[in-house]
């Protein structure tokens, strides 16, 4: 059974951090690319942060410079470190898997951020 866990989620203030991490289980996880991607309340699903089974990286406009991802293949976790978080950064982010060939796709079940005074 497949399984992504996300945690590190909470409430922050303005210009703090968080650091989120998706553990996964039930998957060789080395091959598959990993996505973190953010709802906020009445707006699409968005895409945040992808880094690739050999370590590329990319981030959205609004996150770059301020967050970062990374794995640990090891560990089979995945890690979102966010700094200078911005209320409109408020969202439940999502971890997502995709392996590199097959298509087999995997979502964990999201974590609360919100960023508030």
């Amino acid at each position: 059974q497949v399984q992504l866990v996300e945690s590190g989620g909470g409430l922050v203030q303005p210009g703090g951090s968080l650091r989120l991490s998706c553990a996964a289980s039930g998957i060789v996880f080395s091959v598959y690319h990993m996505r973190w991607y953010r709802q906020a309340p009445g707006k699409q699903r968005e895409l945040v942060a992808t880094i690739t089974s050999s370590g590329q990286i990319r981030y959205a406009d609004a996150v770059l410079g301020r967050f970062t991802i990374s794995r640990d293949n090891a560990k089979n976790t995945v890690y979102l470190q966010m700094n200078s978080l911005k209320p409109e950064d408020t969202a439940v982010y999502y971890c997502n898997s995709n392996h590199v060939v097959a298509p087999r796709e995997y979502w964990g079940q999201g974590t609360q951020v919100t960023v508030s005074s």
